[in-house]
């Protein structure tokens, strides 16, 4: 792939972008991870570059209506971008099939080289501190808390909660992802990081119970207090 085509690629994913946790640094990210994970590999270039600059390009569309899958609607908008730029009808195709495989909640296996590259990469920006960075920015986002409490005003750790939640998505996503991999490398990179995020979740899961608890058995005894006087 020469400049100017990137360039081109580039520019049109930089006018999708509207997402906070998946922002044209995620996809700078993403194609970084792409590009050292293809050293191991005989890959298609010009498809795994297209394919990480436009693997999340349909976001905004699931963002304004959540039953939509942005993988599906981006992999279309990659292939109709990329014909309309003089992209054969085959190579456009294998990006379009990427770009629809690429999503960790789906059941679609990616298929060729460059797509579980594509996938192990997105992965990898799920892994360790910035994968919780990221989740919690998401959570902002879209309005969602950090945890859930049960009936009784207990923390609820997320494991069995389907309230969303980071807890909640910790334990859906966070924890799950590292079994996830197709390439060695990747495997390797994100086991360097795990600790970090399974430390983050426990010492705050720790941190807001204690809160919690405490709190109110002080509170309690302070209502007990001004019941009694």
């Amino acid at each position: 792939m020469n400049y100017e085509t990137y360039s081109k690629i580039e520019e049109y994913m930089l006018s999708c972008m509207r997402d906070g946790a998946h922002d044209e640094q995620h996809i700078y990210r993403v194609l970084h991870y792409a590009a050292e994970l293809a050293q191991d590999y005989k890959v298609d270039i010009d498809v795994l570059i297209a394919s990480a600059l436009l693997h999340d390009i349909g976001r905004n569309a699931q963002f304004k209506n959540p039953q939509a899958d942005h993988a599906i609607v981006g992999s279309k908008m990659a292939y109709a971008y990329l014909t309309s730029i003089g992209w054969s009808a085959v190579k456009a195709d294998i990006v379009r099939k990427c770009v629809r495989t690429h999503r960790y909640r789906k059941n679609s296996e990616p298929e060729s080289i460059e797509a579980k590259i594509l996938f192990d990469a997105d992965k990898l920006d799920a892994t360790g501190t910035i994968g919780v960075a990221r989740t919690l920015a998401y959570k902002g986002i879209v309005a969602e808390p950090l945890y859930s409490l049960d009936e009784n005003g207990r923390v609820l750790d997320g494991s069995k909660d389907d309230t969303a939640s980071f807890f909640q998505e910790y334990n859906f996503k966070l924890k799950n992802v590292y079994g996830k991999f197709y390439t060695e490398r990747a495997k390797i990179i994100a086991e360097e990081r795990k600790a970090a995020c399974v430390n983050f979740y426990e010492n705050m899961l720790k941190e807001v119970r204690t809160t919690y608890e405490m709190g109110t058995e002080y509170l309690q005894k302070y209502l007990g207090y001004a019941h009694d006087y």
